[in-house]
């Protein structure tokens, strides 16, 4: 077995175990990717003082346009764990809620909890006028979290919501609403099949 077909067993057996063991894993899960997060950002502004990269913006710039950027990621953040909150259940892959959530920023993508992430940071290197966080460092975070769903929570989530996911992928673009892209190479991608029927919890992406 892979060491991804390993993870992906992983995160599927904590998100369908205990109710004890999936409110014990969430603190956990929150507090990695906030380091994560934070080691990007982190390392952007590292990167600046090492290389003593010059402002990426003029100060005149960088609050008009952080300052939207930020509120803007932070109503999306907080309005999709909104509704994740509803269903009984956390964006936390280990402690999802008990069904497929597609209500709200949902229903127009997949991801609309990391778009607004995304977009926080990207109103964080506009705010403090970072070079390698806006240019470099975002891009980096983003093509990371884009890997890890599909070679982790994807397969995870088709494995436990079988149809019901794969047919909400198919409709539903990953992150930018409108954005309609061909899906055959995901459906037809080794480990993404199919699950067996019987399944008890269901999830869906941040």
């Amino acid at each position: 077995m892979s060491l991804r077909q390993r993870w992906i067993d992983v995160v599927f057996r904590a998100a369908t175990g205990t109710r004890r063991a999936r409110t014990l894993l969430t603190p956990i899960g929150v507090a990695v990717f906030g380091g994560f997060t934070a080691l990007f950002v982190s390392a952007g502004i590292l990167v600046d003082s090492l290389l003593a990269l010059p402002d990426l913006l003029p100060e005149s710039v960088r609050l008009p346009l952080a300052m939207p950027t930020l509120a803007v990621g932070l109503v999306v953040t907080a309005w999709s764990a909104v509704h994740f909150l509803r269903a009984k259940g956390t964006p936390v892959p280990f402690n999802p809620p008990p069904r497929l959530v597609t209500s709200g920023p949902y229903r127009l993508s997949r991801n609309p909890m990391l778009t607004g992430v995304f977009l926080l940071l990207l109103g964080l290197g506009f705010a403090m006028s970072s070079v390698s966080l806006v240019l470099f460092f975002v891009p980096l975070f983003i093509l990371v979290n884009v890997w890890e769903l599909k070679a982790i929570e994807e397969p995870e989530l088709l494995k436990r919501l079988g149809g019901e996911y794969a047919e909400y992928r198919r409709r539903t673009p990953m992150f930018i609403p409108g954005l309609r892209r061909g899906n055959r190479s995901e459906e037809s991608a080794p480990g993404m099949g199919d699950p067996p029927p019987n399944r008890k919890a269901s999830h869906h992406e941040r």
